[in-house]
């Protein structure tokens, strides 16, 4: 298990680096321990109050964009509302 803390979310201030780390840093550690499989949750959205359509978007790029030994990267997601966020998120992201 890789524990990440995400940040609160606060509308003035653009935290979204600072998500995007949380993602890169946990696949960086996976790739450190030889992990080939990790799991996320929607990272931020509950009570740190990020929204999610934007913390979807913002955890697809962060997993596109950075490079990993890891072969699978899964979402492990609450509700319906929030697999469909990611959902979207996947296919603006990666063109599915």
């Amino acid at each position: 298990m890789i524990h990440t803390v995400g940040p609160t979310y606060v509308a003035a201030e653009d935290r979204s680096g600072l998500l995007a780390s949380c993602f890169r840093e946990s696949l960086r550690i996976a790739d450190e321990l030889g992990a080939k499989v990790v799991a996320f949750p929607a990272i931020s959205t509950g009570v740190y109050r990020y929204p999610l359509d934007e913390a979807a978007r913002i955890a697809m790029r962060a997993v596109r964009e950075t490079p990993t030994d890891v072969d699978e990267v899964r979402f492990v997601l609450f509700d319906a509302k929030s697999l469909a966020a990611f959902e979207a998120a996947y296919d603006d992201v990666f063109g599915a």
